[in-house]
């Protein structure tokens, strides 16, 4: 299968094992030496109307993902197992 980083940006990502939305794919970790995706990355929900930043990143393995769709990525992993601290501004 073979898909566009921007292609897969525009799509919102939804856990299976509860429906939950968890937002929009914003990166994706890449493997180097053998140039394979490790994870895509979905930033954290906004905190009180998004004054106060955001929560905690879900970094999501590539192993999770059971369907990319036309317009969202279905993806089966525990969304609290999957959050990564967000790293802190200077």
């Amino acid at each position: 299968m073979s898909i566009r980083f921007t292609d897969l940006q525009c799509k919102e990502v939804i856990c299976l094992s509860n429906g939950q939305r968890l937002g929009f794919v914003s990166d994706v970790q890449i493997e180097v030496p053998g140039g394979e995706v490790c994870a895509i990355v979905v930033p954290g929900p906004c905190r009180f109307f998004g004054m106060a930043g955001r929560r905690d990143d879900y970094v999501i393995p590539w192993n999770c993902i059971k369907r990319i769709g036309p317009d969202i990525v279905l993806v089966e992993a525990k969304p609290n197992e999957c959050r990564v601290p967000r790293p802190k501004p200077f």
